[in-house]
């Protein structure tokens, strides 16, 4: 059977739920076989083998540098394995190697996919486009076929097996610079999900009302074990942080649940969560676009309804 490689990040790091819902896909176009950047820990082979990885390729990067820095490692393990495809997350570490990956081996990329399947012509990959109005199916025809995949575009199915570890030492020196690692300093972060790989979305617009309202998109949150997000016009009046927008120019979200309260629904927001499987949403507004998107709606102010909302799911749950 073919080999289909998946980046998996770094070998010191938990394993991140995006990596076993590509070890999901690689199962449908042959034999997933993890890359992982350093040597990777017990708990992350369990995981990774857990979910159908065979082999656990381990390539050394030099002390100090990015996982970019095993660009020419990586080359010489796709050229020596022959895999029938390289899939890889959508954040930025790996969208900047599937690039390069790209370049160096003169193959065909397709970036931001929401599904891939075995094809008569090789791995297809399907794309969301105009805001999510089409989809289109694309087929790489030059070289190996590196596939970028956003979070949550398919359920982990668990496929347990024992990976055998492959450690791949550094290649030649590299005659592109690379960025040097100097120091890092951990971020911050508190017990809510990361936005872009959460199962449940809340996200609050301009209808919160304020940034002190964004304390009841919170409480709903928790209740669902839920990541928060907003609108551009709640991250524009500073109710909620930047790097928190979902949107066109923010975030691509892709949960199994999204709550959109007060967010009218314009096309540059449906662009960035059109992925959800389930959509809800809250809005004054009956004729606010999010109903368009919306496979449930409430009309009524958000005030009202989701502290209802978060009192039921207290009293189920509790």
């Amino acid at each position: 059977m073919s080999t289909v490689l998946v980046l998996a990040g770094r070998g010191d790091a938990p394993v991140r739920r995006p990596v076993l819902q590509l070890l999901t896909l690689a199962r449908r176009l042959g034999e997933p076989a993890a890359v992982v950047f350093g040597e990777p820990r017990p708990d992350l082979l369990v995981a990774l083998g857990g979910h159908g990885a065979g082999t656990v390729h381990a390539v050394a990067v030099p002390e100090g540098h990015p996982p970019a820095a095993a660009t020419p490692a990586l080359v010489d393990l796709i050229r020596r394995t022959a895999p029938v495809a390289v899939l890889a997350g959508a954040d930025p570490t790996d969208r900047e190697l599937a690039a390069r990956l790209a370049v160096r081996l003169d193959s065909g990329v397709i970036t931001d996919a929401v599904d891939v399947r075995a094809g008569t012509d090789g791995p297809v990959a399907t794309r969301s486009v105009f805001a999510g109005a089409m989809l289109v199916d694309g087929v790489v025809r030059r070289g190996t076929p590196i596939v970028t995949v956003r979070p949550n575009a398919v359920t982990a199915e668990p496929a347990p097996t024992t990976p055998v570890v492959e450690r791949v030492e550094p290649a030649t020196a590299d005659p592109v610079p690379v960025a040097r690692v100097v120091s890092r300093t951990a971020r911050q972060v508190g017990d809510r999900p990361d936005l872009t790989e959460a199962a449940v979305v809340v996200a609050g617009g301009r209808g919160v009302g304020s940034a002190e309202g964004f304390a009841l998109i919170e409480r709903v949150a928790a209740v669902f074990g839920a990541a928060v997000g907003a609108s551009r016009a709640a991250t524009d009046l500073n109710w909620w942080p930047h790097e928190l927008q979902i949107g066109q120019t923010g975030k691509t979200v892709a949960p199994q649940l999204y709550l959109a309260a007060g967010i009218s629904g314009a096309i540059q927001h449906r662009a960035g969560m059109q992925g959800s499987r389930v959509v809800v949403a809250i809005n004054k507004d009956p004729k606010a676009p999010i109903f368009r998107t919306a496979d449930f709606g409430v009309v009524g102010d958000l005030h009202t309804v989701l502290p209802a909302l978060a009192s039921e799911i207290e009293r189920l749950t509790g």
